[in-house]
């Protein structure tokens, strides 16, 4: 018994310092982030293609900005980004599961045939048509990542919500007469409450990654907005030339950003499952 404490106790130990961890450097982030201003980006002729030193921890790029700067404000673009594609998706996903799961057989076979089309076809594909048809820009990529995203959710979400049906509470809950909309929207949408916070967590390292991509193809976010894609874009011509931290340090930043998201994301999941293999 006291083994099976301690177990558990050292894996929620890890987990608890694993989490902290990748919200501290998140916080790290986003706080550089939003003292960098965009003003504070300026070329500098004398410090042209510097490699990285004490006065710039990243370098110089070919115009004499500094690529910390450069990297931190890109990547507060990148997440803000993020942020509002993961919350659509999310709304969409979780609408869509409840439609399809605990409404008529139609509407079920309708998002299912859905599910399926969005599924069948690459995901990078059908963002870059989406953002082109767009115009690109920061409407584009979010419209292109968030109606992209939503299928794989809403198949975990529609399967959880199928296997509360067959629950008793659920059951008596339609012995009192509620309607099957009801019952969906009191009981099982707070049922499956803190797995579509887990899958929100998750869903940010497709999303970053995906945004970061479309803006490096030239279907994303417009040059003159900061973001990691653009920089990438720019500087990957460079790399030839020898001035390998142009794209070394953004690539690792984005990397470890999306990383702390995957940490977090993993770390909830376990807790959840944890708890739930206890009841």
């Amino acid at each position: 018994m006291m083994t099976v404490f301690f177990k558990r106790w050292n894996n929620h130990k890890q987990m608890a310092m694993s989490m902290g961890s990748a919200l501290f450097i998140l916080v790290i982030i986003v706080i550089f982030s939003q003292i960098i201003h965009i003003d504070d980006i300026k070329m500098d002729m004398t410090a042209i293609s510097h490699a990285p030193s004490m006065n710039h921890v990243f370098g110089t790029d070919w115009i004499g900005r500094d690529m910390f700067l450069r990297t931190m404000k890109g990547l507060s673009g990148s997440l803000a980004v993020g942020v509002i594609s993961a919350v659509i998706t999310l709304i969409m996903a979780t609408m869509l599961a409840i439609i399809s799961a605990a409404t008529c057989k139609q509407l079920d076979h309708v998002v299912g045939i859905l599910i399926d089309t969005f599924m069948g076809v690459p995901h990078l594909v059908i963002m870059v048509l989406i953002s082109a048809s767009l115009g690109g820009g920061k409407i584009g990529v979010i419209v292109a990542v968030a109606l992209t995203h939503w299928p794989y959710l809403t198949r975990i979400l529609r399967a959880e919500i199928l296997q509360l049906r067959e629950a008793q509470f659920i059951y008596t809950s339609r012995q009192f007469g509620k309607s099957e909309w009801y019952i969906a929207t009191r009981h099982m949408f707070w049922h499956i409450l803190p797995q579509i916070m887990v899958k929100f967590v998750l869903l940010f390292p497709h999303v970053i990654l995906h945004e970061a991509g479309l803006t490096f193809l030239g279907f994303g976010l417009s040059p003159l907005q900061p973001a990691i894609g653009i920089i990438l874009s720019e500087s990957i011509q460079y790399i030839s030339t020898g001035m390998w931290w142009l794209v070394a340090f953004p690539g690792m930043a984005l990397l470890v950003m999306v990383m702390c998201f995957e940490s977090i994301g993993d770390s909830l999941n376990k807790i959840l499952n944890s708890e739930t293999s206890r009841q």
